[in-house]
């Protein structure tokens, strides 16, 4: 299968800090918690590393090893970031023809502080990333591709992303997007317009409350609560439904409101509390693999690209979903988003060795 990725590239400096050594604060009557770093002192780090990310260029090395043939569009600056960048997709074996070199602003990076939930605060800085052109996506780019992974588009690279759209289906592309709350919220009417062309859309649970007030505007609030069986968990999601100021909608509404609108999948995930995907007038839940996190950045970027991969390929949902959760756990186990990344082979044995999954299905 030939895959393309577009999106961001970034070099992640990753600081991990003892929880004794910082504190945290979590909110009682809300969903966020912060890291708070003292002023006017040093942190002692446990280690402090540099490795490759971006969300396109985690989904490459994704598709990479899990053996397809990948290549990528991405914009980097002229400097040494964007040569450590190269190198690696050289390793990976994704193909660096549609790669664009900026003459002005430097490769996107980031810091990832990792501590406590091992839910890292991540300080980014886009860069090179923001300022992909209409010229930077050629069609010849998108032919014979099998599926192309659309990652977050930010600033002026959003706006190519109805061009990417239409390059994509008019080469007879499967489609999978995974949207940022920025390119939900700033260039909303763009992504509107695109759902009836998207055949697998990931998002989380942060990004699908971004995208309420616009389906607010359409469906109203409230809906069915899932049909859970006798015996079944309720998921934590499925109990308390999507929120955004002040509106609520459920799990089972807001699943029903995207395919309605012509989304071919719609993957949902939420954390550590598993995934759903919604797909033929069905939702599929599956509980997250538990392991011992060093840091749960780039899991998204595995679940998204894995499910998309797998189900591009194989049409399998049920395996689809188990292979993205167990691809999405090994990267947890790491304080980066690509060591953890599996071969095919790994992978498929590990859908093997698993072998009565916690996965269940409800009619919407």
């Amino acid at each position: 299968m030939n895959v393309l990725t577009i999106g961001g590239a970034m070099v992640d400096t990753i600081v991990v800090i003892d929880s004794d050594k910082i504190e945290q604060m979590k909110m009682l009557n809300a969903e966020s918690s912060f890291l708070l770093l003292e002023e006017g002192v040093k942190t002692e780090a446990d280690q402090i590393s540099s490795s490759i990310g971006g969300g396109a260029i985690n989904a490459a090395v994704a598709a990479a090893r899990l053996g397809h043939r990948t290549s990528t569009i991405v914009r980097v600056g002229r400097d040494p970031k964007a040569g450590t960048i190269i190198d690696r997709l050289v390793e990976e074996g994704v193909e660096l023809n549609s790669i664009v070199t900026d003459e002005d602003e430097p490769t996107g990076a980031s810091v990832i502080v990792s501590s406590h939930d091992r839910n890292a605060a991540v300080f980014t800085y886009r860069g090179a990333n923001t300022r992909l052109q209409p010229g930077d996506i050629p069609a010849s780019a998108f032919e014979g591709k099998n599926l192309v992974y659309v990652a977050n588009l930010s600033n002026n690279s959003a706006d190519c992303y109805p061009l990417i759209v239409e390059r994509a289906k008019t080469a007879g592309a499967e489609l999978a997007v995974n949207p940022g709350v920025r390119q939900l919220t700033a260039r909303y009417d763009d992504f509107w317009s695109s759902l009836c062309k998207i055949d697998i859309l990931s998002i989380n649970r942060t990004e699908a409350q971004a995208l309420m007030p616009r389906l607010l505007q359409s469906f109203s609030e409230g809906g069915a609560a899932l049909a859970v069986k006798s015996g079944d968990p309720i998921p934590p999601l499925a109990k308390r439904g999507l929120r955004n100021g002040g509106y609520e909608m459920t799990l089972v509404k807001f699943m029903g409101a995207l395919m309605e609108l012509g989304v071919g999948t719609v993957v949902l995930t939420d954390g550590a509390n598993g995934a759903f995907i919604a797909q033929n007038g069905q939702i599929h839940f599956r509980e997250a693999q538990h392991v011992e996190a060093g840091a749960t950045t780039g899991a998204g970027d595995a679940f998204s690209a894995t499910f998309a991969s797998y189900l591009s390929s194989t049409k399998d949902v049920f395996q689809s979903l188990g292979a993205a959760a167990i691809n999405a756990a090994s990267v947890v186990r790491f304080v980066d988003t690509q060591s953890g990344l599996l071969s095919k082979e790994a992978l498929q044995h590990e859908l093997e060795r698993v072998t009565n999954p916690s996965i269940y299905s409800w009619q919407i």
